[in-house]
């Protein structure tokens, strides 16, 4: 497999791992100072959580919360080279703690059953895969989880979720939701 694409973890156990994966259409693994402004909202240390990565792309912020002490973390992508490059991370970084399905993400989230403490949604830009999504947030996340996600546009809510922390990157617009009281 040719790799095209590198980024590097900048936090937890495995600080500085570089994550090695295929150039693909669309694909735009979160930058640095983007996960950075993520896990200073979060909180630095993830010990114990559960993540859902329903775009995992190059698996950056997945990888990136288990670096963190996030206990497992799920990993759904669609394109099969992607998949192939996350295995591989995977593999030599505790496997255990990771999931990765060949699957797309609605379809994952339509049959999802274990909420998760923190659902990362990082769609291909300026699609409408947030929207569809609706429906399923309040199956995916545990009622005190928080969803993190990346879109073209602000968005003030998804679903029964609000924005409570809000930044832009160039482009991106990158937001921190928690299920509205």
């Amino acid at each position: 497999m040719t790799y095209m694409g590198t980024v590097r973890i900048i936090g937890g156990c495995w600080r500085g791992a570089r994550l090695h994966f295929p150039d693909r259409p669309g694909l735009r693994p979160t930058p640095d100072r983007v996960r950075e402004t993520l896990f200073n909202w979060l909180g630095q240390r993830l010990d114990g959580l559960r993540c859902l990565d329903l775009f995992a792309g190059s698996g950056v912020l997945s990888f990136e919360a288990v670096s963190r002490g996030a206990l497992h973390a799920t990993l759904v992508e669609r394109d099969r080279r992607l998949v192939l490059s996350l295995h591989r991370f995977a593999a030599t970084h505790t496997p255990d703690r990771f999931t990765i399905l060949f699957q797309d993400a609605l379809q994952c989230a339509a049959r999802w059953e274990n909420p998760v403490d923190c659902l990362f949604l990082d769609p291909p830009y300026r699609s409408d895969y947030l929207m569809r999504l609706t429906p399923y947030v309040d199956r995916l996340v545990r009622p005190e989880g928080v969803i993190y996600a990346e879109a073209a546009w602000p968005i003030a809510t998804l679903g029964g979720w609000q924005t409570v922390r809000y930044g832009q990157a160039g482009q991106v617009h990158f937001h921190l939701l928690r299920r509205a009281p």
